[in-house]
């Protein structure tokens, strides 16, 4: 069961960085101390999990529909998420996605992800934009959420997408 989400934000140590792995159908395989210590959750309740244990209700599913996308064609990418802790207080994170290969069949065995603090601003930029992809996807799904950011990104910028967008968020804001 999911906690419920409480205004309550936890503060991240910008020195460290949470990491985590997961094998190719996204159930946690590896989780580092500081990950088990923000999250709330022991290793035992993680390891063996589906990652989205920790999506906060706050984040677009089109977000994850990208980045899905983007790792399963071994693409690395960023983005900025909010998670969200087992007492139901949440954390941002700025999050490095790659896909790990099987070096005989290079076969995606898995990905890992290693997440660090963001600034305000950008935190406060993301999550007018990620308020109003949720409120579209709540009346009309994601594929209008997927549309409304690829017009939001092209108003800001002709060749921007969502990927190059995360990459460079915290150089353009």
């Amino acid at each position: 069961m999911k906690p419920t989400p409480i205004n309550k934000e936890i503060v991240l140590d910008p020195k460290r960085y949470i990491v985590s792995e997961t094998d190719e159908q996204g159930k946690i395989t590896f989780c580092n101390d500081y990950f088990v210590e923000i999250s709330g959750y022991s290793r035992d309740e993680l390891l063996g999990h589906s990652h989205n244990i920790i999506r906060h209700p706050d984040m677009p599913k089109v977000v994850f529909k990208l980045l899905w996308e983007t790792i399963s064609h071994r693409k690395n990418i960023n983005a900025v998420i909010k998670n969200l802790a087992k007492d139901g207080r949440y954390y941002w994170v700025f999050t490095e996605f790659e896909s790990r290969s099987d070096t005989d069949t290079g076969k995606i065995i898995g990905y890992s992800a290693a997440r660090k603090t963001i600034s305000k601003h950008v935190i406060e930029i993301i999550s007018g934009l990620y308020a109003k992809l949720l409120e579209i996807e709540k009346e009309k799904g994601v594929d209008a959420s997927e549309e409304y950011l690829s017009s939001y990104l092209k108003n800001k910028d002709e060749n921007i997408n969502f990927q190059n967008f995360m990459e460079n968020i915290h150089k353009f804001y």
